[in-house]
């Protein structure tokens, strides 16, 4: 498989807190993978097509404002797809961390693909008596959904790095996701394998390197305020952030881990 990393939304630009580093907008950072087959897989989507054209309606006048989302067009995964020289119609499956209008918006770009996200975060968003339902609906936009998404949640478990894995209906063991609950109640990373190592999109586990790579870990007081702000549990959320730090620091040499929003570490891959 070959992986494009792709930055699907840019938003409000985010001060360094480390001298080397300059401003940089913070990203929407999504996979493009390309498989043995002529399928494609696309894992987040950022913004679409739908939040250009209608961001009022489709992302609601708060968000803009705290977000500050450039909402360039150029940026969607639709378009980016497209420049790559890949016919859009094969993005075939999309697997999602989570439900979050940031992560959501391309799926009305892709109404044929079959969309995969955790069990749990499924039922978060289908069942009235789950827990943190409201809260979870409400951040699932309704222009993100309008269309029906074919919806493929996690089924069957399988062991990885000493974690517990979900699987994927239609796709292979490659790609699997791993249950990171707390900032949402089913988020999930993605794990993605390549030859003999893996990559691990770990979406909004954590929001700024310093959280998994630095010892003492250190976040960015920025992304804290928007993390504090969306968390459904607090110290689940920490207990998958532990875990995170555990596999860097266990198997950092076979799993490179990575954010959805950090700018720097996007331009590691870029």
């Amino acid at each position: 498989m070959r992986v494009h990393h792709l930055n699907c939304g840019s938003l409000r630009t985010i001060t360094p807190i480390e001298g080397s580093s300059s401003p940089e907008r913070a990203v929407c950072h999504c996979l493009l993978i390309e498989t043995d087959t002529d399928e494609l897989v696309l894992v987040e989507t950022g913004f679409g097509l739908t939040d250009i054209e209608r961001p009022r309606e489709s992302l609601e006048a708060d968000f803009l404002a705290f977000a500050e989302p450039v909402l360039d067009p150029e940026e969607t995964a639709i378009r980016q797809v497209a420049r790559l020289g890949f016919a859009p119609a094969n993005v075939r499956h999309i697997v999602l961390t989570h439900l979050h209008r940031d992560h959501t918006g391309g799926l009305p770009d892709f109404p044929h693909a079959t969309v995969h996200v955790h069990e749990a975060e499924y039922r978060a968003v289908t069942d009235p008596d789950a827990e943190h339902h409201r809260d979870s609906l409400d951040r699932f936009m309704e222009a993100h959904r309008a269309h029906g998404p074919r919806w493929a949640p996690s089924q069957g478990r399988v062991p990885w790095f000493g974690m517990e894995a979900a699987r994927l209906e239609g796709l292979p063991d490659d790609i699997l996701l791993i249950p990171l609950p707390g900032h949402t109640p089913g988020h999930s990373g993605v794990a993605v394998r390549l030859g003999d190592r893996w990559l691990l999109h770990a979406g909004d586990a954590y929001f700024y390197h310093g959280e998994i790579t630095a010892d003492p870990p250190t976040s960015h007081p920025e992304f804290d305020f928007v993390q504090e702000s969306v968390q459904v549990d607090r110290d689940v959320r920490l207990d998958s952030l532990r875990r995170l730090r555990a596999l860097h620091r266990e198997h950092g040499d076979e799993v490179e881990i990575f954010s959805s929003h950090d700018p720097w570490e996007f331009q590691r891959y870029a």
